[in-house]
Order: C-alpha cells, then sequence, then structure tokens
C-alpha cells in the first residue's frame, strides 16, 4: 500500500468537507489516511440529518464502523458499535438516517464508488458479508487472535478476518493502568481509530479520543500506557505477528532483516525461496536456446510464429 505513516492524527480538531460523490450526497468527510495510488481510503463520514440513499453496491470491499448514531440499511437498523463488512458488489439496502450519524468507512481496494442496484454482482463473495453489533455481539478475547500476546490488560474483539491475506478487523481495549515496557513492529500495516480514551506511546506521545494512526510494516511503536484505560478500532492488511524487543532506535531496515531472521529460523526453505536469486531455479537462459523449445507449437505461437508444419514420415 501507498500510505503514508500518519502518526499521531487527532481528527477532532479538523472540519469536515462536503462529501459530493454519487451514493453519499447529503453527507460529510474527512479523509484519514488515502492510498494515492488506488484510492483506498479510510474516512469519517457524517451523515446529515435525513440522509437517504438507494440499495447500491460498491465495486471495493467496504468496512463500515458506526461511532455515533443510527443508520438504517434495508431491514436493519444499525447503532453504536455496529460493524459491516460489505464485500466488493454486493448489493445493500436503501439507506437513511434520521437524524444523522457519524461512522468510520472503509474503501479498502479503490476509492469511494457506488452504483445503485438491488442486485448483487455475479462475482460477488456475498459469503464474507459481516453484520454485527460489535459491543454486545462479539467476545472479548485476551490476546488468543494475536501471538505472541501483548501484556495482560490489552482484550481483542475480532470482527472480520480475510483467510487469504490473513487481514484482521478488530476492536481492541486496554484496562486502566495498563502497562508494557517493551518495543513492538509488525510486518503488516495497522490502523487504529481511538473512540473513546487515551492512550501513550513512547514515540508518538498521547492518542487521545479522536486519534487516529496509520502505520507502515516495521515501524517501531513503544513501550504503552493508558492512564484510564481507552476502546480503540482497528485493522491490518495481512497476518500480525508482534516482534518485541527493547531497542527504540532501530530502523525499519534493521527490522526487517530481523523479521527476515525470523522467517529464517521458522521456515528455512521459504526463506530460501523467497530470498535467494532466480527463486533456485537450476536453468538460465541458454536453456532457451534448444531447437525443440523454440519448434513448440504454443511458445511459437506466443511469439507470433505460425506453427511448424507437420511433417510426414
Amino acid at each position: 500500500m501507498a500510505r503514508p505513516h500518519i502518526e499521531p492524527y487527532v481528527e477532532l480538531n479538523q472540519p469536515f468537507k462536503k462529501l459530493d460523490l454519487n451514493g453519499f450526497k447529503g453527507s460529510e468527510y474527512k479523509v484519514l489516511s488515502l492510498d494515492v495510488d488506488t484510492g483506498a481510503c479510510t474516512l469519517k463520514v457524517q451523515f446529515k440529518n435525513g440522509f437517504k440513499r438507494n440499495p447500491g453496491l460498491s465495486y471495493s470491499d467496504m468496512e463500515l464502523f458506526v461511532l455515533e448514531g443510527r443508520v438504517k440499511v434495508g431491514k436493519e437498523t444499525w447503532g453504536r458499535g455496529h460493524y459491516a463488512f460489505i464485500p466488493a458488489g454486493m448489493a445493500i439496502g436503501a439507506m437513511s438516517s434520521a437524524q444523522g450519524a457519524e461512522v468510520l468507512l472503509m474503501f479498502n481496494d479503490s476509492e469511494p464508488s457506488f452504483y445503485e442496484s438491488d442486485k448483487n454482482h455475479q462475482l460477488a463473495l456475498t459469503q464474507a458479508h459481516v453484520s454485527m453489533n460489535s459491543y454486545l455481539d462479539a467476545p472479548w478475547t485476551s490476546g488468543a487472535i494475536v501471538q505472541p500476546a501483548a501484556s495482560n490488560g490489552c482484550m481483542i474483539k475480532l470482527l472480520h478476518y480475510d483467510p487469504l491475506s490473513e487481514a484482521i478487523t478488530f476492536l481492541y481495549t486496554l484496562t486502566p493502568e495498563f502497562m508494557q515496557d517493551n518495543i513492538s513492529y509488525h510486518d503488516c500495516c495497522e490502523e487504529s481509530y481511538h473512540i473513546w480514551g487515551t492512550s501513550w506511546m513512547m514515540q508518538f506521545g498521547d492518542l487521545p479520543t479522536g486519534g487516529y494512526f496509520w502505520r507502515p510494516p516495521y515501524i517501531n511503536h513503544g513501550s504503552f500506557r493508558s492512564k484510564r484505560g481507552c476502546i480503540a478500532f482497528g485493522r491490518t492488511d495481512s497476518k500480525i505477528h508482534n516482534y518485541f524487543h527493547f531497542n527504540p532506535w532501530s530502523s525499519q531496515a534493521e527490522n526487517m532483516a530481523r523479521s527476515a531472521a525470523h522467517l529464517y529460523r521458522q521456515r528455512p526453505m521459504m526463506y530460501d525461496w523467497v530470498a535467494s536469486d532466480g527463486h533456485n531455479h537450476p536453468h538460465g537462459p541458454e536453456d532457451f536456446e534448444h531447437a525443440h523449445y523454440h519448434d513448440d507449437a504454443q511458445i511459437r505461437h506466443l511469439h507470433g510464429h505460425p506453427p511448424s508444419p507437420i511433417k510426414s514420415k
């Protein structure tokens, strides 16, 4: 991803802008982070009183988390803490908000899009759809999702898991007087929005209510503190592994090398495949000089040559 490192950022002090896009008229937004290559983004969106739109779909996987207010979607009403993962091409019912609402809205693959339709696209992965009240319908776990786990007092609720990328969306909470002294980094990108409360990190200081970060891989963060506790919404773009150490001055390149060494110890054959020049392939360019290779009908077709005539015996 091409999103820059944003940390710490407190959006509460920034104004909303009018979101004048098809399917979003009657709402305002703030950009929390943006991939300038693809348009993938995380937005804070404010649906104004009386917001309405017809049923439709997006060309991107979309995630939504309700911070305040209520949004009616089809026959469902989504209130505070409601989370939805809507796969690309899946149509959802008409949306409305009689008294307004504030949500986190994430487009994972491309810029915000809306196509009016009451039917799913034929390739939509509808079985991946999630709609749940995260405050009531998901249990807290004390670190079983992420290993090695953080210190006691950090708990997680898993909201969505991608079985291919191993990306996760989750809530996490730090209990009052939470403390962890070591430094951490990950192989994945990581983002967080503070719903309530304040946490502190040695490198970046306080992150209060309304605080946000988008953190690329291999960036040190920690040690950690939270005086009165906090609750936050978080996401990663692939599997999260905690690399713990005690050197706050190590660079991203040094952290990446340490991760590669970890991969070598854990899966040496995979490391050899990834790290070696040519992926251990035993053949060189000279192998394609053989006449039998160039006489192959498929190869000749790929190079724009007609197939060799069939010789009669």
